[in-house]
């Protein structure tokens, strides 16, 4: 099972295991961390599962379509390596993953 490491902004880290074919946010929120909404439920329409890619992780990962794009659009401090994390489909090949949650989803 891979694990995640989610650091929220002020530093707090939450390792976490998720089961492969679910979605990060779903792990998130499973597991209760800080910071990860997932108020849409993962339709990818909302943003409150934003989070930001450790850079060593961007090029494991597909690019964001374009529905993901256009709803990060509308998110609070977007970077180059921001994605929503109901949209990464956990894989064994993501395990250590390393994600920072922004200080806030809305």
């Amino acid at each position: 099972m891979p694990k995640i490491l989610f650091i929220e902004h002020n530093g707090a880290e939450h390792l976490v295991e998720g089961e492969c074919g679910k979605s990060v946010m779903q792990t998130a929120v499973e597991n209760v961390v800080p910071g990860i909404l997932g108020d849409c439920g993962g339709s990818c329409s909302c943003a409150t599962c934003h989070a930001y890619v450790d850079p060593q992780w961007l090029a494991r990962l597909p690019p964001p379509a374009e529905d993901e794009r256009l709803i990060l659009d509308g998110a609070l401090e977007v970077r180059d390596n921001s994605r929503l994390s109901c949209q990464i489909k956990l894989a064994e090949a993501l395990d250590g993953l390393v994600l920072r949650l922004p200080e806030r989803q809305f």
